[in-house]
């Protein structure tokens, strides 16, 4: 199971998705917009992506990640995020906790990763892209 939306993310459908007889071991994580980061105040979170490439690109994650043992499920969810607002959830169960842990952690670093979407944050001083460096070289002329 895999979602990109514009619309409020839960949990309920993500975990009735990796829950079966034989899993022993759920993980959750649930990625909520905070009102700082990096000392700055946020107000707002604007999450935009390539929908194409990103929900194929999370589905080969997802792929990567599965096993006989362990299933898998993300939702992201893109547009304006106001404080306290979930973004992103990933789910993994598997027979023992330790697995279970182990393959939520690895989707959640790899979506992040790997995965086009992105974040720009608004706070008191104005917006700004998260992660964002200026491709442009400065060229020096020599006479």
């Amino acid at each position: 199971m895999v979602t990109l939306t514009d619309e409020p993310i839960t949990i309920d459908p993500l975990l009735a998705h990796v829950s079966r007889p034989s899993a022993g071991g759920v993980a959750l994580f649930v990625g909520v917009v905070r009102d700082q980061a990096e000392g700055r105040a946020v107000t707002l979170l604007e999450y935009e992506a390539y929908r194409p490439m990103a929900l194929a690109e999370m589905e080969r994650i997802v792929g990567e990640l599965r096993t006989d043992d362990v299933t898998l499920a993300v939702a992201h969810r893109i547009g304006a995020l106001r404080v306290g607002d979930t973004a992103v959830i990933c789910a993994a169960s598997a027979p023992h906790r330790e697995e279970a842990f182990a393959a939520c952690r690895r989707l959640i670093d790899e979506i992040k990763a790997r995965v086009p979407i992105w974040k720009r944050e608004h706070g008191p001083e104005g917006a700004y892209w998260v992660g964002w460096r200026d491709a442009r070289c400065a060229h020096e002329h020599h006479s």
